[in-house]
């Protein structure tokens, strides 16, 4: 249940193992809103064991070195391209697409709400309705459910088409953030955020966040008068509370940010949800009964996903998020005295995953 990116690259691994599967979607039609997405070499993984990774890197970008820079423009950290070479940018509608097009038409069936998992037939549930998922409320009511994590986010996408070497970039100042994803076309995708009251809005959203970075370095301003007005969304950031205590319930299993929303600061929570697909239907194909499946996929992505969502808070917390000068100047110097090396070590704590190689002649 959910027809965003999870839940349909979790009925392309049902099918590739020899199940039927069929789709529900609350609206009117299938699509992502959003703009570009940084699929992580685990991710990239995940979709080679789904078949649409050469899709993937046809309609987006192969990354090379990637670099943190503070608002001057002053390198914080620089990535070579053993990690960042292996990121593929894209944008998050094109993504679907793909994924989509793995699918026989009739698995998707849009315009259904579905309240409780016991009005479905079939042997399995998964419920991939997101951070607000209401059926994960009725499955956990006594878990807290999504909490503001004290940051709100402004996304585009550049009308304009920029050069191809242009890197991908993150900017980190007192406070704010500003990402920069080159897609394939030329086109950027963009992201700045902040510390901020929970529930805010301008008028002007994209002159709202132009008052935040603005005057960072370039290419931010160019970036920021290459964007339609009308085209930026902002949504504050969510992530849940409390960890569940577990992903599955009798013959439901939670995957993506249904079972584990996390902030984006480690750029991991759509690749958590292709690592969930892809674990998710090597247990069913594995194991005798679905109770075992779920007991085996909720033993081995609990901890993970979890592991990752606390990082990924830490992550925010002393990264842009701190705001005190004498705390922002020791960051600095920290970031600036960490080799390229050892950055890109640690980021392999969390791109290193090697997915389950699924059997599809069970």
């Amino acid at each position: 249940m959910g027809g965003g990116l999870g839940g349909v690259a979790v009925a392309v691994a049902l099918r590739l193992v020899g199940w039927e599967v069929v789709v529900f979607e609350r609206a009117g039609c299938f699509g992502e809103v959003g703009a570009g997405i940084g699929v992580m070499p685990n991710a990239l993984r995940a979709l080679e064991v789904l078949g649409v990774a050469d899709d993937v890197r046809r309609i987006g970008t192969p990354r090379g070195a990637a670099r943190v820079v503070d608002p001057g423009g002053r390198a914080l950290v620089r990535v070579g391209a053993g990690v960042a070479g292996r990121v593929v940018a894209v944008h998050r509608a094109d993504l679907h697409r793909v994924l989509r097009a793995a699918l026989p038409e009739s698995c998707l069936v849009t315009g259904v709400e579905v309240t409780s998992p016991d009005s479905l037939d079939g042997d399995l549930v998964v419920v991939a309705d997101g951070v607000r998922s209401r059926l994960r409320e009725a499955l956990f009511p006594g878990v807290t459910g999504p909490v503001y994590a004290g940051v709100t986010a402004w996304r585009s996408v550049t009308e304009a088409r920029f050069p191809s070497d242009l890197a991908i970039s993150q900017t980190v100042g007192a406070g704010s953030e500003f990402g920069v994803l080159p897609l394939g076309d030329g086109r950027v995708c963009w992201y700045a955020a902040t510390a901020a009251p929970e529930g805010g809005s301008a008028e002007d959203e994209l002159a709202a966040a132009r008052e935040v970075v603005g005057e960072w370095h370039a290419p931010i301003p160019s970036l920021l008068d290459s964007t339609p007005a009308g085209s930026v969304l902002r949504h504050d950031i969510y992530e849940l509370g409390t960890p569940l205590p577990s992903y599955v319930s009798g013959r439901v299993a939670l995957l993506g940010d249904a079972a584990h929303a996390m902030t984006p600061f480690l750029g991991q929570g759509a690749c958590m949800a292709f690592e969930d697909a892809v674990v998710l239907a090597d247990a069913c194909a594995r194991f005798p009964t679905v109770g075992a499946a779920l007991e085996a996929y909720d033993r081995v992505r609990r901890p993970r996903t979890q592991a990752v969502a606390r990082a990924s808070r830490v992550a925010g917390r002393f990264g842009f998020r701190l705001r005190n000068p004498v705390a922002v100047a020791a960051r600095d110097l920290a970031m600036r005295a960490v080799p390229g090396w050892a950055a890109e070590k640690g980021a392999e704590r969390f791109t290193s995953w090697r997915p389950p190689a699924l059997s599809l002649d069970r």
